[in-house]
């Protein structure tokens, strides 16, 4: 997909969500323009701090990964979370939403090794082929992308462990799990996980 359809679509879904409020709206939790500054100024970090509190966590996830993987004939993965976690939901006000740089060297490095990339998201599946498009537009290798499944009221943990395990279950050793959230960990299924900062949910 091209870098113009992909903002595109994500503009049109974008604004969809807004009308149907769907499941995935916590995650995305879309804000524009003035309103995103306002909500960002009072309840966050400056972006600045807010990278660097994310390098402090993806350098010790790079040194831990290059060690980690390259295992001739293991069959590994990494799972990322996406909004806040892959991609600059809550500081960017573009269509379409930039990579968190130091998150992308992760799975650009973790893919250099021989490891699958899969993203686990609180999305709907209504979001799938906007969100593919980003995630692609901006640079990431995708092996999977798991979103909520429409008309499903699941916890957000469970969908996202219920994710890991079908990971699983189809050949892989998830090596690493990185969000920002306790719900994109809790249940297991990881070797190893690296939290982003949430700022006491304000980057949800």
């Amino acid at each position: 997909m091209s870098t113009s359809k992909a903002r595109l679509a994500v503009a049109g879904a974008a604004s969809v969500l807004l009308l149907l409020g769907s499941a995935g709206a916590a995650d995305a939790r879309p804000l524009a323009g003035s309103d995103r500054t306002a909500a960002v100024a009072a309840a966050a970090p400056s972006y600045a701090t807010w990278i660097a509190d994310v390098t402090a966590v993806t350098t010790p996830a790079a040194g831990y990964l290059g060690s980690r993987l390259g295992v001739p004939g293991e069959r590994t993965a990494i799972v990322l979370d996406i909004d806040n976690t892959s991609l600059e939901t809550y500081y960017s006000g573009g269509i379409t939403t930039p990579a968190v740089k130091p998150v992308l060297s992760l799975a650009e490095l973790a893919r250099s090794k021989g490891a699958a990339v899969f993203f686990v998201s609180d999305r709907t599946e209504f979001l799938r082929w906007p969100t593919e498009g980003n995630l692609k537009a901006v640079g990431y290798p995708i092996d999977g992308l798991h979103l909520r499944p429409l008309f499903n009221f699941d916890p957000v943990q469970t969908n996202k462990t219920k994710a890991r395990i079908a990971i699983e279950q189809a050949g892989y050793t998830i090596v690493a799990n990185i969000g920002n959230n306790l719900t994109d960990f809790d249940g297991g299924h990881a070797e190893r996980t690296f939290k982003l900062p949430d700022y006491n949910g304000t980057l949800s």
